[in-house]
């Protein structure tokens, strides 16, 4: 009885690499073990940690009920009430929370696969209330449009605001008038890029690729601009004729490159809210600073 269950597991995982295996085959050209890179990348070098890390239990304390947010308590009492052919489904959430707490770089998006899956458990939870399921439904339904609202319409919008304007800046120029060029002055990754603005418009961006050559002494371009800002810009734009005619940032460095924007001629030319929690060099507002030539 058991045996066929395990047989049926086992041809699909087989199944299921040997199309992996075949795809990326088809789009890298060669053959590549996509699996093997990640565990290798992730686990044996331990190169994500780069891009930070977190203690084992983060996935338990912080990372799952943040994202099973206001479904949380539902979904515990889901898993008390589940038949045990069910119980199938609760080994594998905590077989991929467990797996994933291995790696030290750690997010929120890396276990949202087992989130459908823990919806189970909480329909079990609200098919089963008697006296409270109609005021349990209304407080998941008003709870998560709100953080639906808030969260899609208007914390962290900023980055999103700034590309438009980047794409209009892109489709509005016109001939007489230099050929704009933006630099984003943010942390790695702030804001899309290419995909978001279909437009040909020269954009750069402060990079942060990890180190895979070993050296231990090894810091990213992100790190040392926002180590010594001002520094950093007059180093990279010692010559006029080098410098972008955007600058993009958060408010919270305004300050510290002042006498650059100053002396380099830019002048604030669009604000754009971010969010209500700034944290570190992420800040509340996006400014946009344009150079004004001279004459």
């Amino acid at each position: 009885m058991f045996f066929f269950p395990l047989l049926l597991c086992s041809f699909c995982r087989c199944l299921s690499l040997g199309f992996s295996l075949i795809v990326d085959r088809i789009f890298y050209g060669e053959w590549v073990v996509v699996q093997w890179n990640f565990l290798r990348f992730n686990v044996i070098q331990n190169l994500g940690s780069f891009y930070g890390s977190h203690s084992w239990h983060w996935y338990f304390t912080q990372g799952f009920p943040v994202i099973m947010g206001t479904h949380l308590p539902f979904f515990i009492h889901g898993c008390l009430l589940v038949p045990k052919k069910n119980r199938i489904l609760l080994i594998a959430v905590l077989w991929t929370i467990i797996v994933y707490s291995f790696i030290s770089h750690k997010e929120f998006r890396f276990i949202y696969p087992a989130m459908p899956i823990c919806m189970v458990f909480c329909g079990y939870s609200l098919a089963n209330l008697k006296i409270w399921k109609k005021r349990a439904v209304s407080f998941l339904f008003l709870s998560n449009v709100c953080l639906v609202l808030y969260t899609g319409l208007i914390h962290q919008r900023g980055t999103l605001d700034v590309m438009q304007y980047a794409q209009k800046l892109c489709t509005d120029t016109l001939l007489e008038k230099e050929e704009p060029s933006l630099f984003f002055l943010m942390p790695c990754h702030s804001t899309p890029f290419y995909s978001y603005v279909h437009c040909p418009i020269k954009m750069h961006f402060l990079e942060c690729p990890p180190d895979l050559s070993g050296n231990n002494t090894y810091i990213d371009e992100a790190d040392l601009f926002f180590k010594e800002p001002l520094t950093w810009l007059n180093i990279r734009f010692s010559a006029q004729a080098s410098l972008p005619t955007h600058l993009v940032i958060f408010n919270v460095l305004e300050q510290n490159i002042e006498p650059f924007l100053r002396t380099k001629s830019y002048i604030k030319v669009a604000t754009f809210f971010h969010t209500h929690v700034p944290e570190g060099r992420t800040g509340s507002h996006i400014h946009v600073f344009e150079r004004k030539m001279n004459g």
